[in-house]
């Protein structure tokens, strides 16, 4: 099957790239991607770039090329469903809150309305992709409701997990490291894999196209994110030791990350890991660990989540500790609020459960961040309900402006590692800060020796000077 035709239902941070990508590098396919979220899909359909919902460097350029010409955004979901001979579903699979598996198991509430839909607006025979982050086993559920429909439509289920970094997204999608397509073992199946590999052939070579049996696709998402937040959790218990010790983490990463066995990624200390991926999948892995019976397997996975939320805690007890052991009435600026720099998402970021910590102590939190809207800031706190969301209005400033975030603050602390904070007039910030000044680098991207000179206190993450 040659296809000329793709819907994608979800126009969020893995669904909105992948399909510009797919847009712009085939201009023989019509991509629509579609979202019930009205305000989304204006904003991707804003002439104006830089208001794009998703930041990602070079996003914008690549929706340009094809907006209009094959690349389209709409709310009108049936009729994308209609007219698509292969249907992606990229919405979210967030970690449940309530009932059996709260806290671990994914929530697929999300999946099995789109199945449905799908089912019950196909009328020719469709490939359905799974490009959500799902756990183990999960086509089997929506094969289930799709052929059940009792319209005579069939169906192929394929899982094409995305293994995209946010911040360079579009770069992970021109030059994958590797794409991966798991189907049915059978004649069928195998033509649908192959309806999709040729889709990505019109830019990646096939050598970097792998083709799997659904579940094996599945797991090896689950698996990839685990092994690497494994890695960060690894290198933040040891900045600690260093703490302790008068190591220095950065030293230590250096020196391991040269062994070829190793290797230098994921191996940066910082505050603590963030993103939607990374805590949702292992308490995922964690969750069907456990379904099997295998407790080991699941406790060993789950300390990395424990490691993961000790590093954000102690973060916030050093900063109160350091403040003379109160923060109560006093301005604490946060440079960034994003997980990670180059992107505007914040979901499971650091910055939230510091500034919910240090809001406990009763601080005043100044934040400044180039890529997150104020409303976002204020939804991720109100999200944990530890306070109410006046009360978090109260506590919380949002400043367009560094410099003003920091002027008249107590303390700074870095919670994303933009680049941009490199570059800042420090001397101008320390002048305007009250004394002493504290410098708290969450991300060690800060020249603290340069601080120290100019006046700072400063204090990074892993190590003593």
């Amino acid at each position: 099957m040659k296809i000329t035709n793709i819907c994608c239902i979800g126009a969020g941070y893995v669904g909105g790239p992948t399909m510009a990508v797919i847009a712009h590098k085939c201009p023989h396919i019509k991509v629509t991607i579609v979202d019930l979220n009205a305000e989304r899909i204006a904003a991707w359909n804003d002439e104006d770039i830089d208001n794009l919902p998703v930041y990602e460097p070079g996003l914008g350029e690549i929706v340009q090329s094809a907006r209009g010409r094959n690349l389209f955004f709409s709310t009108d979901v049936e009729k994308a469903i209609d007219e698509a001979q292969m249907i992606f579903i990229s919405v979210n699979t967030p970690t449940k809150t309530y009932g059996l598996g709260k806290g671990k198991a994914a929530d697929l509430k999300y999946i099995e309305l789109c199945a449905r839909q799908i089912a019950s607006v196909a009328k020719d025979n469709k490939i359905v992709v799974e490009k959500s982050t799902l756990p183990v086993r999960t086509a089997e559920a929506v094969r289930s409701i799709l052929d059940n429909t009792g319209n005579g439509v069939k169906f192929q289920i394929l899982s094409n997990p995305e293994f995209l970094a946010e911040g360079t997204a579009v770069t992970d999608l021109l030059e994958p490291d590797r794409v991966l397509i798991g189907g049915d073992t059978d004649a069928e199946g195998q033509e649908a894999i192959n309806a999709l590999v040729e889709v990505y052939a019109n830019w990646i070579p096939k050598e970097r196209i792998l083709t799997t049996n659904v579940w094996s696709s599945e797991l090896s998402k689950l698996t990839a994110n685990a092994f690497l937040a494994q890695r960060v959790s690894s290198i933040n218990a040891m900045s600690e030791l260093c703490e302790k010790t008068g190591a220095d983490v950065n030293e230590v990463a250096r020196a391991i990350g040269m062994d070829s066995r190793i290797g230098p990624k994921f191996l940066k200390a910082s505050v603590g890991f963030g993103g939607s991926c990374f805590q949702k999948d292992i308490l995922n892995l964690v969750y069907i660990a456990k379904s099997y019976g295998l407790h080991e397997v699941a406790d060993y996975w789950e300390q990395v989540i424990i490691m993961n939320d000790h590093q954000k805690r102690r973060f916030a007890a050093n900063v109160v500790k350091t403040l003379y052991n109160t923060v109560s009435g006093k301005k604490i600026a946060f440079l960034g609020w994003a997980f990670k720099k180059d992107t505007n998402d914040t979901r499971e970021s650091a910055a939230i459960y510091v500034a919910d910590d240090l809001l406990n102590e009763q601080a005043n939190i100044a934040v400044f961040d180039p890529k997150v809207e104020k409303e976002a800031i204020y939804k991720d706190l109100d999200y944990l309900a530890t306070r109410t969301s006046e009360q978090n209005k109260a506590g919380v400033k949002t400043f367009e402006d560094a410099y003003e975030a920091c002027n008249g603050a107590h303390a700074i602390a870095v919670m994303t590692e933009w680049d941009e904070f490199k570059g800042y007039d420090w001397q101008k910030i320390y002048d305007n800060m009250k004394k002493p000044a504290f410098v708290f680098d969450g991300r060690n991207v800060l020249d603290g020796d340069k601080l120290r000179e100019i006046g700072f206190i400063f204090s990074g993450v892993g190590s003593t000077y």
